[in-house]
């Protein structure tokens, strides 16, 4: 089985390079390795996996990556690679579009060029369902916000809304993928990820939340909250994410085509604040913290419907917010070093 995972050097590509080495799949990746920790992560997966195959490049040369798809014939192709940050998105929006929209469509024709059937995997976001302005959300209690009319969260019947370059950036690879599958008969699954965290995430205030506030608390670094903190979102430990990617491509035949809102759905949501009260119990010390001014496009709630992956896929979360996060902390805690 050979297998292609752009973006394999990041966090979620080095989780998902390392899970299917496991199993004895060929891995290829293509990295550009631009994003924080990758060249860290690379050197991990050089010394874990024997045979690894890098390639140096970016999605957004067509010829790179017609040559990779025309030297290969591959069983499965991951799509991780992206410009993974609104803000970013916000103040460079064309190297945005490059990497997401057009980096997303060469992938997709780098097989159909070379008339390839891999099964193909797209990790969109939650942020193609834009705003939401029309959904009511409430305070919960002291400590965070919640849906008023939506107890189980967002799930794939909720209407597109592209909003910031990103979210249509991000859409329209998302929207790519699911018509390839129509219109020249791709395997195609799309993941619209909510807040997913675990090893191998250098996490920043922009992306990465939760890994950011954890190394940060694990060095004595203080933290900024933009908003009042009590915003939430649903969280998903890395390895049930991997675990969902496997159960798609086992089932693929039957999901080909289709999206699925992936995150650790109603029974995983956490705030900020509540986030803060863990970590403070986990370094034993208290997190120094302030707040500034919302952050534009920041949502005071984001949770992920998940029944439709649990009943087509057969999937569920494994690991709940203090399994996954103490995980992370104990990752965290043995590579101090790269950190």
């Amino acid at each position: 089985m050979k297998i292609l995972v752009t973006g394999g050097a990041g966090f979620i590509g080095t989780n998902v390079c390392e899970h299917f080495a496991e199993k004895g799949a060929e891995i290829i990746i293509l990295d550009n390795l631009s994003r924080k920790g990758t060249e860290k992560n690379l050197r991990f997966l050089k010394k874990k996996i024997e045979g690894l195959k890098f390639i140096k490049g970016s999605i957004t040369n067509w010829k790179t990556v017609k040559k990779i798809f025309e030297k290969n014939n591959f069983d499965i192709v991951f799509h991780l690679a992206a410009q993974v940050a609104v803000t970013t998105s916000v103040t460079d929006p064309r190297s945005d579009f490059e990497i997401n929209a057009l980096g997303a469509f060469n992938i997709l024709e780098g097989a159909r060029v070379t008339d390839q059937s891999p099964i193909m995997l797209y990790s969109s976001t939650n942020k193609v369902y834009g705003g939401m302005e029309e959904v009511v959300v409430e305070k919960k209690d002291s400590k965070h916000y919640g849906y008023r009319d939506y107890p189980n969260g967002i799930s794939e019947k909720f209407g597109l809304d592209f909003h910031s370059p990103y979210g249509c950036s991000k859409g329209t690879g998302d929207q790519y993928f699911i018509d390839y599958a129509r219109i020249y008969g791709f395997r195609t699954v799309v993941f619209r990820q909510s807040c997913i965290y675990g090893d191998h995430q250098f996490g920043n205030e922009d992306q990465g939340w939760v890994a950011h506030f954890l190394i940060s608390a694990v060095n004595n670094k203080p933290l900024t909250i933009y908003g009042d903190g009590l915003q939430v979102r649903d969280v998903l430990y890395v390895k049930d994410l991997v675990n969902c990617y496997e159960k798609a491509i086992e089932g693929i035949d039957k999901v080909k085509g289709q999206a699925f809102n992936i995150g650790g759905g109603s029974d995983n949501v956490i705030s900020l604040l509540e986030f803060i009260d863990i970590l403070k119990d986990l370094v034993g010390h208290k997190i120094e913290h302030q707040f500034e001014n919302w952050r534009p496009g920041d949502q005071r709630v984001y949770i992920s419907d998940i029944s439709r992956a649990e009943k087509i896929l057969g999937w569920s979360p494994s690991y709940n917010v203090e399994k996954g996060i103490e995980k992370l902390n104990e990752w965290v805690k043995n590579n101090k070093e790269i950190i």
